[in-house]
């Protein structure tokens, strides 16, 4: 779920952003109000600018209700690129209008101004050319799906090629669905889409899209520290030819939850922890190396492999790798593309 910071600078800012908490069901929505217009369910604050320099990135959108000139003084310092800048989001105090002002695409700031504006009873005010003709967006599609743009540039070009008229052609080692009339699977196309973890380019511009739906199973002896797993796991995936980029969570037993040293390295690099049980963990079906000894510790044969697998819903992509008292293994989530799938 999208977590939005939604930030008022006025009376009736406060009440529209109480409005959006109580009912914007599709957003984690935690509130910031100027403190001469604050209430106990709200975070105070005294100027709008050290507040966006504060939470940047601890937020995935961010909502003012404010004039939009207020709004981009604050955000303009912190601005980097598409692909990283959260979802800026604008809307008028009355709540007439909302206007996504940066990661339109990427970041879901249209999607989440269109669906803002669906509760407020709001004119959503979308700018960017694919949306208004109703066209294939490579970004959205690629954030909807939790692809990976490999290339801005070719994804500038493919983009341009849709509003310029011309056929994009596909060819994904994943199933899809709701292919647009603007995408073919005609691989004599200039411009097309290559999605998978090859290193292909079918198309003379060949936008690259990296499916996000690796999960990695760890384990490790108690009180193991955090160079120990990042060596290991990186080593691992470098060799598995897996880039990290790719992982999506982390995956392991139940009596791991609170090992410092796996719970470092998810914080590094910003992955979800998820624990099962040993009974769970050995009912998950596989085929799966096996140790007596991780057995007599844990009540599970194999942790990193089950644990992978079991959160995956899918099959092994990297066998128990283990040294210095870790073991890792990695396993591909199943993926089916939507071209009609939104990010909210």
């Amino acid at each position: 779920m999208m977590k939005a910071a939604v930030i008022s600078i006025s009376e009736k800012g406060r009440e529209l952003s109480l409005r959006i908490k109580k009912s914007a069901d599709f957003i984690g929505v935690e509130r910031f109000c100027l403190r001469s217009y604050s209430d106990f369910g709200s975070r105070c604050f005294e100027d709008i600018g050290g507040l966006v320099s504060d939470i940047w990135d601890r937020y995935d959108a961010l909502v003012f209700i404010c004039a939009s000139g207020i709004a981009v003084r604050a955000i303009a310092p912190h601005i980097k690129s598409k692909t990283t800048d959260p979802a800026v989001v604008v809307i008028d105090e009355d709540g007439r209008f909302v206007i996504p002002v940066l990661s339109g695409h990427i970041g879901g700031a249209n999607a989440l101004a269109v669906r803002l504006s669906e509760l407020i009873g709001a004119q959503a005010a979308v700018t960017t050319a694919t949306d208004l003709g109703g066209l294939f967006s490579p970004d959205s599609f690629a954030a909807a799906n939790g692809l990976i743009i490999t290339d801005m540039e070719a994804a500038k070009l493919v983009a341009a090629a849709v509003l310029s008229g011309k056929r994009i052609g596909i060819v994904s080692d994943y199933g899809f669905i709701n292919l647009p009339e603007d995408i073919t699977e005609d691989t004599s196309c200039k411009f097309g889409l290559y999605i998978g973890a090859e290193d292909k380019k079918p198309f003379s511009v060949t936008l690259r899209l990296v499916p996000k739906n690796v999960v990695l199973g760890i384990g490790c002896k108690r009180g193991t520290d955090f160079k120990t797993i990042d060596v290991l796991v990186r080593m691992a995936l470098h060799n598995a030819k897996i880039t990290m980029e790719r992982v999506e969570k982390i995956a392991t037993i139940d009596i791991k939850k609170d090992e410092q040293g796996m719970l470092q390295f998810c914080e590094k690099y910003g992955l979800e922890l998820l624990t099962y049980t040993a009974q769970e963990l050995m009912e998950t079906e596989g085929d799966f190396s096996s140790s007596l000894f991780v057995k007599k510790v844990t009540g599970v044969d194999n942790v990193c492999e089950r644990s992978a697998v079991k959160c995956s819903g899918g099959r092994l992509i990297m066998q128990k790798k283990a040294a210095n008292g870790v073991t890792v293994a990695a396993a591909e989530r199943p993926l089916i593309l939507d071209f009609e799938r939104k990010i909210l």
